[in-house]
């Protein structure tokens, strides 16, 4: 029966093999048909996996902010052939904070096999490594822009970690990093935890929970870095 395979991609420059098992490289040395955020990259980290891969011999269908719901069903004619197709994340897994949820769904509701993978994800290693709450915790996204929005936004979460010890946890784009510090540690109480996790994976991987008092002046730059924000 054919599968759809939700391969995860690393976070980091580095080995692959330190981070994903070695189903990653069959799947993706025996597969055709590939559903990618971005062609280049998709293509890039497969040659990594296995440069023997006949890449110009497989079909990529690009799955973004700018793809139509109607397209989604072509993605998955393959699989109605008997034919496997895998969905590559651009950075960790598919379908969590990353584009797949929609063909997955399609996928279930089309009644093919689902088959993810094993991989990192950026989320739950931040959470691992933080010390907080991981028994109950969400994950928010992005919080609003505009300053006042993103400070009343905090405040909420700040109730919901008060009221049942929920671990919140969000991202921001890596440009507005040091922003979204300054702004944690303007808004919210002295003793919030907040864990910074920074480059996971990386060899200049950063994580540590400190109170927010603690944090303050004692931020490292996070300009363009990927980053993943927990308060407790």
């Amino acid at each position: 029966m054919a599968s759809l395979y939700l391969v995860p991609n690393v976070l980091a420059e580095g080995d692959w093999q330190s981070v994903m098992p070695a189903t990653v490289f069959s799947v993706l040395t025996s597969t055709k048909f590939f559903i990618v955020e971005n062609i280049r990259t998709a293509r890039r980290f497969m040659k990594q996996v296995n440069r023997d891969i006949d890449i110009d011999s497989c079909t990529f269908y690009e799955i973004n902010k700018h793809t139509k719901p109607q397209d989604l069903p072509r993605f998955l004619k393959p699989l109605e052939q008997g034919n496997d197709v895998a969905v590559i994340s651009e950075a960790g897994c598919p379908g969590v904070a990353d584009p797949g949820a929609d063909v997955v769904r399609l996928a279930h509701q089309k009644e093919f096999k689902v088959v993810p993978i094993v991989g990192p994800s950026s989320i739950l290693l931040a959470l691992m490594a933080s010390g907080l709450n991981g028994q109950n915790f969400a994950f928010r996204g992005y919080l609003p822009v505009k300053p006042n929005e993103r400070s009343r936004e905090l405040a909420n979460l700040e109730r919901k970690i008060k009221a049942s010890g929920q671990t919140q946890i969000f991202i921001e784009t890596p440009y507005r990093n040091n922003h979204m510090v300054e702004e944690i540690l303007r808004s919210c109480a002295p003793s919030t935890l907040l864990c910074i996790a920074a480059n996971i994976t990386g060899e200049n991987e950063f994580i540590a929970t400190k109170t927010v008092q603690q944090w303050k002046g004692k931020v490292p730059d996070l300009h363009k870095q990927p980053v993943i924000f927990l308060l407790g």
